[in-house]
């Protein structure tokens, strides 16, 4: 089109669904902004701390990795359904750091050092966050697979899905212990 020669007053512009897709797509990142900022805040009331709740959102730039990654092996753009999966996964992702820093904070205020409060919150809460996964994934993977009758339209939204909780779920029980150990400093009793 540079090379098109317009008559005087006459001028080009990409619109229609294009458009309409670009500003969806923006829409739907401000939305994504905001749905962690409210999660953030539901953590910070439910904690009672802004550490904590800070800790767990580390699992939310893994996740999107792992979406990310997914999208790419099944040769998947973003598009507006997979920018949906995202927002689905910025909610669902989160569950598994709450569970395993909820059970060490517990085990922390019981008098239990900090290092043997996250091997023992690493132990008991494996079977749990990897149930909770394993459900969602399996719960997905007809989806994904795009067995039913429309589905083809989904997949993205479960692949991203599946990808980002596979990923996030096995960083999760590395990345969130490191992080804990780093950033609760001997704060509670029973450290040394």
């Amino acid at each position: 089109m540079e090379d098109y020669k317009l008559p005087e007053g006459y001028n080009l512009e990409i619109a229609g669904e294009n458009k309409m897709i670009n500003e969806a797509l923006w829409d739907l990142i401000k939305m994504l902004l905001v749905a962690i900022a409210f999660i953030y805040l539901i953590m910070v009331a439910q904690f009672q701390s802004l550490l904590s709740p800070f800790i767990v959102m580390f699992t939310i730039p893994l996740a999107f990795t792992g979406g990310l990654l997914a999208l790419g092996i099944t040769g998947y753009d973003i598009s507006l359904i997979s920018m949906l999966g995202f927002l689905v996964l910025s909610g669902v992702v989160v569950n598994n750091g709450i569970v395993f820093v909820d059970y060490a904070n517990q085990l922390r205020e019981t008098g239990m050092n900090k290092d043997d409060a996250l091997i023992l919150a690493g132990k008991t809460r494996l079977r749990p966050i990897l149930m909770t996964a394993l459900t969602t994934i399996i719960g997905l993977s007809t989806l994904a697979f795009g067995m039913g009758v429309g589905a083809e339209i989904l997949q993205p939204l479960a692949i991203v899905t599946i990808g980002g909780l596979t990923y996030a779920t096995v960083l999760t029980l590395l990345v969130v212990p490191v992080m804990y150990s780093i950033l609760h400093r001997d704060s509670k009793k029973g450290d040394e």
